[in-house]
């Protein structure tokens, strides 16, 4: 049994893993979407460009009448009256949520596309053989460089999507190793979460917070690096205790690989040259999904070319990665009809309003742990960076002033509660996507990551006391 295989995991006997599918766990988390909206006052907020508008929040009528739950038909909620979800609506929050995420989604399918021309054209193996005989399968080494550079990416550029593309590639790393499908999802997701959890200079988390709350773009990002640094060495430590727990050995014959061929090094000198253009494009051309959806089509036409293979073959490779990501995909659009179905009937402005009274008038250090947790109860309904500084920050924003807690602050405090939450929220797409590319099971990861979660979380509180103690 490897090393991410449970219990709960292992085939019934039928043969069937008895985990939960993660698209029947989104489907029961929107059935819970739906009973909010019966439960839950409607409200909303005036908008000025897409961000709320503090102290203008009204209640707003709804009718609360459980034959709507059966109605074939229910519009959005207005100003002048709100609806609960149907079933039939939620259901048609799937087809709208995947179409709202159809950039996203088929930039994730055309990184599967690019990768399967890759892994067809054996250079990926070959050149991770020979990294193994080069390293002699040191995984005490390979870890934190690999961890050191995607939590780079992501805290400095805003990475996270592009990762999935990396989680095929460390499942053979981690298979040669002899590791398991748990070490390699690990090694993504904490590097690429601790990174958006400081987002030093992260422009995709940054650029919207900052500016709401009137502090200079990238400014205070001092602290933030230290929070990376601290953040990225316990969770390179606490994946290195993991190894070392499953009694790690290094497997024998990781010298035993030949020379790399010309077309493998062709092929992996493409893939160099294709790192550096995906960082010039997201951080100097601003590249979003389509451009970036385009960049991986045009990679793997060049990766088929620089591999010799014809022209079949690398279209039957590209189809077939394509269909690695189709689930991915699917869990990302499941997440955005969840968001959808609270949306259209009016009560994620009413969850935001009730969670803020929590900690206005209160004293600032309370104000400020408290917003932690305001931002991470908030993640849970909201998983969009964006969105959640959008309806969240300017509303924390003035509370934080009135309480004496600093813009840069209520900033950190939203990158907290975003970047913790984000670790283990079902309703995360991109979490799930994580996981499901991975092929590794959402329980067996909240029994891995719930103990390093609980020190993130401790840490975070410890370094918000400072910040508001040293007036960050």
């Amino acid at each position: 049994m490897s090393a991410s295989t449970t219990d709960s995991e292992k085939p019934d006997a039928h043969g069937k893993s008895r985990m939960l599918h993660p698209v029947a766990m989104m489907l029961l988390i929107m059935l819970v979407a739906i009973g909010l909206t019966y439960v839950l006052d409607s409200g909303e907020f005036q908008r000025h460009a897409k961000l709320v508008v503090p102290g203008t929040y009204q209640q707003i009528t709804k009718e609360r009448d459980l034959t709507s739950l059966l109605a074939a038909s229910l519009p959005a909620g207005n100003a002048e009256r709100a609806y609960p979800a149907s079933l039939f609506s939620a259901m048609a929050a799937i087809p709208a949520g995947l179409a709202k995420s159809a950039p996203l989604i088929f930039m994730i399918m055309f990184i599967g596309g690019m990768f399967g021309v890759l892994r067809k054209s054996g250079a990926l193996d070959a050149g991770i053989d020979r990294l193994l005989a080069r390293t002699g399968g040191n995984v005490y080494v390979l870890t934190p460089v690999l961890m050191l550079a995607i939590a780079a990416g992501s805290t400095f550029l805003g990475l996270i999507s592009e990762y999935l593309v990396i989680i095929p590639m460390m499942l053979i790393l981690a298979e040669r190793l002899s590791l398991g499908p748990l070490y390699a999802t690990a090694l993504v997701a904490i590097a690429a979460k601790v990174g958006y959890l400081a987002s030093v200079t992260n422009p995709l988390a940054l650029v919207i917070a900052q500016p709401i709350v009137q502090v200079p773009l990238l400014s205070g990002a001092g602290l933030r690096l230290a929070v990376f640094v601290v953040f990225l060495a316990i969770g390179i430590a606490y994946l290195l205790y993991y190894v070392k727990r499953q009694g790690y050995t290094v497997p024998t014959g990781l010298d035993n690989h030949g020379r790399l061929s010309l077309s493998h090094r062709f092929v992996l000198l493409v893939v160099g040259a294709s790192v550096v253009a995906l960082v010039i494009g997201t951080s100097v051309w601003k590249w979003g999904d389509i451009q970036l959806g385009a960049f991986y089509i045009f990679e793997g036409i060049i990766i088929a070319i620089a591999a010799g293979m014809s022209v079949r073959a690398a279209c039957d490779a590209f189809v077939e990665g394509m269909k690695g990501m189709m689930l991915a995909g699917l869990l990302i659009g499941l997440a955005k009809a969840i968001e959808i179905v609270l949306h259209d009937s009016l009560v994620l402005d009413t969850v935001i309003y009730h969670l803020a009274s929590i900690v206005e008038g209160r004293s600032k250090i309370f104000a400020a742990e408290g917003m932690i947790l305001v931002q991470m109860l908030l993640d849970v309904l909201i998983p969009s960076t964006s969105g959640k500084a959008a309806i969240s920050m300017p509303i924390l924003g003035p509370i934080g002033h009135l309480s004496g807690v600093s813009g840069q602050s209520v900033v950190l405090a939203f990158l907290f509660g975003n970047g913790l939450t984000n670790m283990v929220t079902p309703t995360s797409g991109m979490l799930l996507a994580y996981l499901a590319t991975g092929k590794v099971g959402y329980g067996t990861w909240m029994r891995f990551i719930l103990p390093l979660f609980a020190v993130f979380t401790l840490l975070a509180m410890i370094f918000m006391a400072f910040a508001v103690y040293s007036g960050y």
